[in-house]
């Protein structure tokens, strides 16, 4: 080989190895699979409440949904009420016990997932050492009331 295209060579090494090395990490992570999109945990997949009950949508109104965080304190109570309509809960945080008066208690723990009871008065509590954090998703209606406070059941 002559000297010239030798020394052309070598100056130009560097530049040959990195783009040599670019050229290898460009294959090697487009080889890498990508992060699925249909990646899915399913959380709860009903068509009844946590008592059996089969989940029935409003009618008296335009659909209207309604997400909440709900934070209790240790030994904190919601008091005892019903919801009118679909509710699914998911317990973020903590753990949370629910009075379902004679159709007896549950208690729920992070990482559950719960359709509630409708029409069926009940009370949760804060059961936990630290606070509880739940995320209650409303399927209602305009006109509807998503929680409804009533006398304790018994």
């Amino acid at each position: 080989m002559p000297a010239l295209v030798q020394t052309s060579i070598a100056r130009k090494w560097p530049l040959i190895a990195v783009a040599s090395l670019l050229a290898l990490g460009a294959v090697l992570w487009g080889a890498r699979p990508a992060a699925s999109r249909d990646e899915v945990t399913a959380l709860l997949t009903t068509s009844k409440t946590i008592l059996g009950q089969t989940i029935s949508y409003p009618t008296k109104g335009p659909a209207k949904i309604t997400a909440a965080i709900v934070v209790m304190q240790p030994g904190e109570e919601t008091g005892w009420h019903t919801h009118d309509v679909p509710l699914f809960g998911y317990i973020l945080e903590g753990e949370v016990t629910v009075d379902y008066g004679a159709q007896g208690t549950r208690v729920y723990r992070a990482g559950d997932a719960v359709m509630e009871a409708i029409d069926i008065a009940h009370n949760g509590r804060n059961s936990g050492k630290g606070i509880a954090r739940l995320l209650a998703v409303f399927m209602g209606a305009e006109g509807v009331a998503n929680t409804v406070m009533v006398a304790p059941a018994r």
